[in-house]
């Protein structure tokens, strides 16, 4: 036995760094444990479970905390196994394999100090993988900011050790979200997707908006049966509101959304195949890893959700969406996508100026002033202390991406890029909301245009709901201070949680799972990474 590596692991625990000497490892694993004399002697089962375990920093200090004493042997033990090996069969209701927890090597009455460790590696990896995912984010994709947030293991281990019901330490680990419910009563339980078979079949066609004939009738009736009513006083005609029961069927089965009852969508309606979901399945499955990377602490009582698949920004409050608009988000090209993280909404910013990012700057209009000084005259050049200079005598053929001296900015008013308002969250990547002149961008369905910040489309509604709670007249503060044509930066009161999300499944008010289209291919790489892991292989999809 290496007294040497039982006296490292200790030192990490103890924040000291040393290499203990054999005669030293008894004294060093006494101080660990506050024992009031170093003469107490750990016997070797002891002394080789700190050894086992030292290669695992948080069961090193989990174990170094209770003494070292065995947590799954012996009788009085059995429920804490029991526990462990019911959560790794119940992994798949997470999308996670069981394969992963390796359960053959969990013997029924374990005896040794292998076979403690054994189970207690399973219960820290259920630990870890609920409470904060099986993937590291930013290795799936570099546009995925997010950095994970585990659960304590330690102090979870040792609730578990002390807990009446065992299991539920266990499942407590996962997200606490409402949706995560959601979207595991989806994935085993999806909404009925083909109508009853004593319906009259919906024929094969292509319906758009306009259209009508008898057709439309059973394709109607199905609709209805499944969930997706749609009122019209013609019957036979494919109006905007059955399209729009079409899109919502879609969504549901994993389909494209485009509204269009096609023969695919009207086969899926009437049992004949499976179609769409799978597709459904897999988004799922994406989507409850995505809420474990953003961990199991809540996301807020208040907060602003940006799903940039959906094109949309709410804001939802004790549980309830309050407000919803329309956004545009970042193409889909290199250096443009908008990224996913969450930040402190700390300000919104009325009749703000531009302050044109550098990348911009070098990437577009640089070439624009080398051909012609006096181009983008909207735009002030400013230098590095803050002043406006004159273009006259600045030859910008001097310069290149790397060693351009000046930024751009644009004065406030309603055609400046941010339009009236921009709301803040202090980040590394510069990436905020704000307003836009560019009004006609909203009525498409595909809205990726920016670069990458978050055009909404009710701007003012937006900052009047974020001041609502620190005025009896946010619309009057908002028009005050928009009517001085300053730049004025209003404080929330409080800080606002903002989380800019990526699901392209995700239930709605009513529990409905919605499907959207993955603008930035994310979700294929995410699912080809879980694959890798394992994930579909036991039960949860394929």
């Amino acid at each position: 036995m290496s007294a040497w590596r039982i006296g490292s692991v200790f030192a990490v625990l103890l924040g000291a760094s040393f290499v203990a000497a054999p005669a030293l490892a008894q004294e060093r694993v006494a101080v660990l444990m506050s024992v009031p004399s170093p003469k107490l002697q750990f016997s070797a089962a002891q002394m080789d479970l700190a050894q086992a375990v030292s290669d695992d920093s948080d069961l090193a200090a989990f174990y170094g905390r209770n003494g070292l004493s065995p947590v799954f042997i012996g009788p009085r033990a059995e429920g804490r196994r029991q526990a462990v090996r019911d959560a790794i069969q119940s992994m798949p209701r997470h999308g996670i394999p069981v394969a992963r927890y390796a359960p053959d090597s969990l013997p029924d009455n374990p005896r040794s100090v292998a076979d403690e460790v054994a189970y207690a590696k399973q219960a820290a990896g259920l630990l870890r993988d609920l409470s904060g995912g099986i993937l590291d984010p930013a290795s799936v994709d570099p546009e995925i900011k997010r950095v994970r947030t585990f659960a304590a293991i330690p102090e979870m281990l040792a609730k578990f050790q002390t807990a009446s019901d065992p299991a539920s330490v266990l499942s407590d680990a996962a997200p606490r979200n409402p949706a995560y419910l959601a979207l595991q009563n989806a994935l085993f339980g999806p909404e009925q997707l083909a109508a009853p078979q004593n319906l009259p079949r919906a024929p094969e066609a292509v319906w758009r908006v306009g259209q009508k004939g008898a057709g439309v009738m059973p394709l109607r009736d199905r609709l209805a049966a499944v969930g997706f009513t749609a009122e019209g006083a013609d019957k036979t005609l494919y109006d905007a509101a059955l399209s729009t029961a079409v899109a919502g069927y879609q969504r549901a089965a994993g389909l494209r959304a485009d509204g269009i009852a096609g023969p695919q969508t009207i086969r899926l309606l009437n049992g004949d195949i499976p179609t769409g979901q799978g597709a459904r399945q897999r988004a799922i499955l994406v989507a409850m890893e995505r809420l474990r990377w953003m961990g199991t602490k809540d996301l807020g009582e208040r907060y602003v959700w940006v799903n940039i698949p959906e094109f949309s920004t709410t804001i939802i409050e004790n549980g309830n969406e309050v407000f919803r608009t329309r956004s545009v988000v970042g193409k889909n090209g290199e250096h443009m996508q908008t990224p996913e993280f969450s930040d402190m909404m700390s300000h919104v910013v009325v009749n703000p100026s531009w302050n044109v990012p550098r990348s911009i700057t070098t990437r577009e209009y640089l070439p624009k002033l080398q051909a012609n000084p006096n181009a983008v005259s909207h735009l002030d050049l400013v230098d590095g202390r803050g002043n406006v200079v004159s273009r006259s005598g600045i030859n910008f053929n001097n310069y290149n991406a790397r060693n351009f001296p000046f930024r751009l900015r644009e004065k406030p008013s309603e055609d400046n890029a941010l339009g009236i308002v921009k709301f803040i969250f202090p980040n590394q990547w510069n990436i905020y909301l704000h307003d836009t002149p560019s009004k006609h961008l909203f009525a498409n369905t595909n809205r990726a245009y920016s670069h990458g910040c978050v055009r909404i489309g009710d701007p003012r509604d937006l900052a009047q709901a974020l001041l609502s709670k620190q005025t009896d007249n946010p619309a009057g503060m908002f028009q005050r201070t928009l009517d001085s044509g300053r730049e004025q930066w209003l404080t929330l009161r409080p800080a606002v949680p903002v989380h800019l999300v990526y699901f392209t499944a995700w239930p709605d008010q009513s529990g409905t799972v919605r499907m959207y289209d993955d603008v930035y291919g994310r979700d294929a790489k995410v699912w080809a990474a879980l694959q890798a892991q394992g994930v579909g292989q036991d039960g949860a999809a394929s």
